[in-house]
């Protein structure tokens, strides 16, 4: 049976110099007793995740921003935003984005700022924004459509990008990139890392096992302190 534990606060602000839209946050939480998988479904927005160690709790502040009148956002949100955390068999799963495109307003998006237990697998499935995830130790999977990417601190990592930039370090585990564009950077990694990609700088620097480079497409490669074997297909 699935649970629904949130608990939310609605907090309308005023606009800022650096936002002339709509402003209003939300804080929804989850026990983390029994869970062994949190999964993320977001739209647009940033997402910041952090791992705590002994933490008991998933914790998320997402800050919803509509560049619209206050009237027009506010049904906009009640509309169309699908904001919510669940808990089911042992999985969390944060939904976050505006469905029913007939709205026509691209700058709706949800900022995520969230908080899980160190350990606990995370799953990213993000369409457009920056991605921070840091001190998970945990293996962290992500599919992401665009923006910048930076993951440290964490046991493996999956990454299938469709364009931006990604940073990895402090890995102990293995590394995988599928990449559209953009420059990668990997470094600190105690296990094997595997590259496909399509266009943009490569950097890897310290890695405990092998590197396969499987396509670099266009952009330059720099290599440095691999102790297992290079691979660098044509």
């Amino acid at each position: 049976m699935r649970s629904l534990i949130v608990m939310a606060m609605f907090v309308a602000t005023l606009s800022n110099a650096a936002w002339n839209g709509y402003t209003e946050t939300r804080d929804l939480a989850v026990s983390a007793d029994g869970l062994d998988m949190f999964e993320i479904d977001a739209g647009a927005g940033e997402i910041v995740v952090n791992g705590v160690a002994n933490a008991t709790e998933i914790k998320v502040k997402a800050t919803i921003r509509v560049d619209d009148d206050d009237d027009d956002a506010r049904d906009l949100i009640a509309k169309n935003l699908v904001l919510k955390l669940e808990t089911d068999r042992g999985k969390a799963t944060l939904d976050s984005y505006f469905e029913n495109k007939f709205w026509h307003n691209d700058n709706a998006q949800v900022d995520l700022d969230v908080l899980v237990p160190q350990g606990l697998e995370i799953f990213v499935d993000d369409g457009s924004g920056p991605m921070h995830l840091e001190g998970l130790a945990s293996d962290v999977e992500i599919d992401d459509g665009s923006g910048s990417i930076v993951v440290i601190g964490v046991a493996s990592v999956a990454i299938d990008d469709g364009s931006g930039s990604i940073k990895i370090t402090t890995v102990t585990g293995d590394v995988m990139v599928e990449d559209g564009s953009g420059d990668i950077r990997i470094e600190d990694v105690g296990g094997t890392v595997t590259i496909d990609d399509g266009s943009g700088g490569i950097n890897v620097r310290n890695v405990e096992h092998d590197l396969e480079i499987v396509d670099d497409g266009s952009g330059s490669v720099r290599i440095a302190d691999v102790r297992g074997s290079v691979r660098q297909n044509d």
